[in-house]
Order: C-alpha cells, then sequence, then structure tokens
C-alpha cells in the first residue's frame, strides 16, 4: 500500500531520470486545483484566449510564452501528469511526489520555492555579517510603460541609479582607498501591491565598500548617510533618467524640464530607510524573501461569486484607502499576461564584488556567514573551499529540495516517518498505463481535472449588468481613484 503525502512534490524534468540528479519539490497547497487561481485559469483561460485573438486578429496579443507559463501551470502538483516515487528500503514505506511547473508567473508553488532557494543561498554563499542596506528606486508612471517593454533601458536606468549610489558610499566611507567596491543585488520587480504593471528595482546593497589591502580583505561601513544626502542622490539620479529618455527621443525637452517642475520629486523616489544590522541574519533573510516574492499571493485571492468575480485583499490599505481588488476572471488574467516574465528575462542581477569575474568575489563569498575582518573568517576560508568542492560534485545541489522541504514544512523527505531509515526514489513515472495502475488503489483521481473549451461572447453588453450581485457588506466600497505621482509602490 503507498502512504500518499500530499505535500511532497517533485519537479518534473527528464534529465533527472538519471540517478545522479534530483529535482526540487513543489511546495504548494495540499490540493491544487481546489484553489481559485487554478479554478481560474481551469475554466476561462480558453475563452480568455479566445477573445483576446478575436479582439486582435491581425497581431499576437498572447506571448508565447504567457501561454505556455499558463497551461504548465494546470499541470503542477498534479498527480495524475506523473509523479517521482519514494521508498524505504528498510521497512518499505512509500510515498509519492508530484512534479511542478517551474513557472515564474502565476504559480505561487513554484515561485515559493525560488523563493526560499535564492533566499537561503545569498544568506548562506553570498553575504557575509556586515550591515545592509535596500535601496529602492521608483519612477513616475509616464516613463514605465517604456522600461516594461525595453530590457536594455531598464538596464540602463538601473546602472544610472546604482552609479549614484555608489558614489554616495564612497564619500561616506572616508577612510576607505580609492580602489574599493560595493557589494549587493537588484531585483527587478515588473508588479505592484494591486496586481498592476509597476517597475521598480529593489537592491539590496551592502552598507560600506570592501577593499583589498595588505592586511588581508577590509570592510569600511558608511557613516552619516542622512536623510538629506539621499534626497540629494534622489535629485541626481532623477536629472541623469531625464537626459537618457531625451538622448534616446522618447521624451521631448520640453517635456523633461517639465517634469523637473512637478512636486514631491516628480514621481522619482530613492528610499533607503531599511537597513540590516550585521548580525541580523534572520532580518536580512526576511528582506531577500521580501524583494523576491512573487506576483501575487494566492492566500489573497478568494472567490465573491463562484466563476464569476474575484477578490484580492491587498497586503495593506493604500494611500486612498482601498484594501480589496475586485477582478472578473478575465480581468485578472489580463493582469497576469502583463506580469509574467519573459525568458532569460534575469529577475535579479549582481552588482560590484558580486558581479561576475570580479577580482574579489571568491574572498568575500568565502567569508559568508561570518565576519569580514575576524580570525574565524580566515580560519574558515580553506574549509569553505571545500565544502563549495563539494557543491560543485552536484551533491549539495541534488539535495537542495529536500533542504527546502525541511525549512518549510519542518519534513524531511529523505528520512522515513516510520523506521527513520533513508527514503531513495526508486523510479520516476510519467506513462499513462502506470500511473493509472499505482493511484487507483490509494484512492487517487488518474485522470487530470478537465479544461473548460471556450465560451461565446455574451449577445450584447446590456444583457450583463457588472454591478448586480455585489454583496457590498462583504468588501470595502470601490474608491474612487486619482492620478498621482506619488502612489507607494
Amino acid at each position: 500500500m503507498i502512504k500518499q503525502y500530499h505535500r511532497d512534490r517533485k519537479q518534473r524534468d527528464v534529465r533527472l531520470q538519471a540517478p545522479t540528479h534530483r529535482c526540487h519539490p513543489c511546495i504548494s497547497a495540499p490540493e491544487p486545483q481546489r484553489t481559485a487561481a487554478y479554478q481560474i485559469v481551469q475554466h476561462h483561460l480558453e475563452t480568455w484566449l479566445s477573445n483576446t485573438r478575436e479582439a486582435h486578429p491581425d497581431d499576437n496579443p498572447v506571448p508565447y510564452y504567457v501561454e505556455r507559463d499558463l497551461r504548465k501551470f494546470l499541470e503542477c502538483g498534479i498527480l495524475a501528469y506523473g509523479f517521482a516515487r519514494v521508498r524505504c528500503e528498510t521497512c518499505g514505506e512509500n510515498f509519492l511526489i508530484a512534479y511542478s511547473c517551474k513557472g515564474r508567473g502565476i504559480c505561487s508553488s513554484c515561485n515559493t520555492k525560488r523563493l526560499f532557494e535564492t533566499s537561503v543561498k545569498l544568506l548562506e554563499h553570498r553575504f557575509p555579517q556586515v550591515p545592509v542596506r535596500q535601496w529602492v528606486i521608483t519612477l513616475p508612471k509616464r516613463l514605465r510603460y517604456f522600461l516594461l517593454r525595453d530590457s536594455q533601458l531598464t538596464g540602463g536606468v538601473l546602472q544610472i541609479g546604482l552609479r549614484v549610489i555608489e558614489r554616495t558610499l564612497r564619500e561616506h566611507c572616508p577612510d576607505a582607498p580609492y580602489t574599493a567596491k560595493y557589494r549587493g543585488i537588484t531585483y527587478i520587480q515588473r508588479f505592484g501591491s494591486t496586481l498592476n504593471a509597476h517597475l521598480h528595482y529593489h537592491s539590496c546593497l551592502i552598507d560600506g565598500v570592501f577593499a583589498q589591502t595588505e592586511n588581508g580583505l577590509r570592510f569600511y561601513e558608511t557613516v552619516g548617510l542622512t536623510q538629506k544626502v539621499i534626497q540629494t542622490a534622489q535629485e541626481t539620479i532623477r536629472n541623469r533618467v531625464l537626459r537618457l529618455f531625451v538622448r534616446r527621443d522618447l521624451l521631448s525637452s520640453d517635456e523633461s524640464e517639465h517634469m523637473l517642475t512637478w512636486e514631491n520629486g516628480g514621481g522619482f523616489s530613492l528610499h533607503a530607510q531599511v537597513r540590516i544590522v550585521a548580525n541580523d541574519r534572520e532580518g536580512l533573510e526576511r528582506l531577500l524573501r521580501y524583494c523576491t516574492r512573487p506576483i501575487n499571493a494566492g492566500e489573497r485571492l478568494s472567490w465573491l461569486e463562484k466563476d464569476e468575480r474575484l477578490i484580492y485583499r491587498l497586503s495593506k490599505p493604500q494611500h486612498d484607502g482601498q484594501t480589496v481588488l475586485r477582478l472578473t476572471p478575465m480581468e485578472f488574467l489580463d493582469r497576469m499576461a502583463v506580469l509574467i516574465p519573459s525568458p532569460r528575462c534575469h529577475r535579479h542581477r549582481y552588482h560590484g564584488v558580486l558581479a561576475p569575474n570580479a577580482p574579489l568575489r571568491q574572498a568575500v563569498s568565502e567569508r559568508a556567514g561570518l565576519p569580514v575582518q575576524s580570525e574565524k573568517a580566515v580560519v574558515a576560508q580553506e574549509q569553505n573551499s571545500v565544502a563549495k568542492e563539494e557543491q560543485a560534485s552536484g551533491h549539495f545541489y541534488s539535495s537542495f529540495w529536500a533542504m527546502l522541504l525541511v525549512k518549510v514544512f519542518e519534513i524531511n523527505p529523505w528520512v522515513c516517518p516510520g523506521c527513520g531509515g533513508e527514503m531513495k526514489i526508486i523510479a520516476f513515472v510519467i506513462e499513462r498505463q502506470p500511473i493509472g495502475r499505482i493511484l487507483q488503489p490509494i484512492g487517487e483521481p488518474d485522470h487530470a481535472p478537465a479544461i473548460s473549451p471556450a465560451r461565446g461572447p455574451p449577445v450584447s453588453d446590456a444583457e450583463i449588468n457588472q454591478t448586480q450581485g455585489w454583496d457590498d457588506n462583504a468588501v470595502d466600497p470601490i474608491p474612487d481613484y486619482e492620478f498621482d505621482q506619488t502612489i507607494n509602490y
């Protein structure tokens, strides 16, 4: 008899059939088909694709990667599409691990896995015990339209911000040599808290600079970084970004000069009040998780009226008091299609000492988790080098998914829950007949959830009153919106 553990999932990857490769888990709800996000895609995807393409017959309104991400999401965590079988050689205890879609868009399961994986990797293998400051760069709505569609422009704006921040850090490290380098990572977030298209930058930079001296690696911490200094850096970023848009003929000179007269920074913002002290590793992990958060939170999405209307509860009230979004399934899919990142589009970038081929990258990374200038760090340098060689052999990353399960669910899939013995993967099942023979005896459905076909549009818009049937007592009233450049990200 096969015992089923729904919380243990596994990613689908053909390469994993080799015994030296293992896959990541699908960290998701026990039954993904019961979530609101899954039901939206299951019952409305085909209709949304049909209506969108009919509205734009001469164009391709739905990119291929958006449709691929949504269709793969329907297979994530479903045992009927295949699974891996894990067994204890001592007592015979075994369970199944479903495959995951590895999507970067709507799938909260795979995004949660990536969130923990990225934060753990940076915390344990990149950041030593030094203070870290978060720099958030926000641009006005007038410019976000261009950034969402031009990756080179997105990188150019980021480089402007980083050059200004690096100069600011150098000026406030008076004892640091001219060759000192900063270090950090930037998350390019293309979404806002209201599921809107809002491209902005979260840069987690070490609050100081590194330099190689005669006595070894040395860290110089910033001193006197006040709000006035940050405000000056914000104005410099605004001037340089507007000049960049003028050089690329995206704005005229008159428009640029007019935007410089806007109040409240003209929509530009540089926030740097979040600072993590050197020994607060838990706080740094929370910050990295926040920067790596997915597009939407599945637990905040629910049905207000089954298959008709949705509500998405916001993490915090907006400046106008709004606490909830009301959406139809079609509107939800429209928003997701804009926010799903394109292939080979990096969601985070390394800078300074962390950049590829940086001279001090290895020396700083070997002190990850340790004080930079302590004797323990120097002694542990050789030990970390040996550990990195073991990780390169594949043992560490082949079992990294098990580490994530232990961290998230406090479940070790390699330890038998019955006798405490070692669990091993004995098979990867992807064919239809073996799937049915294994799932039927344990009472699990051997067929995938049915996908609803496309439904025709209504005869006229007058036949449907979008305002009827709303329970005003269930959610907050809809506020009136105003165009405000100071809107919070």
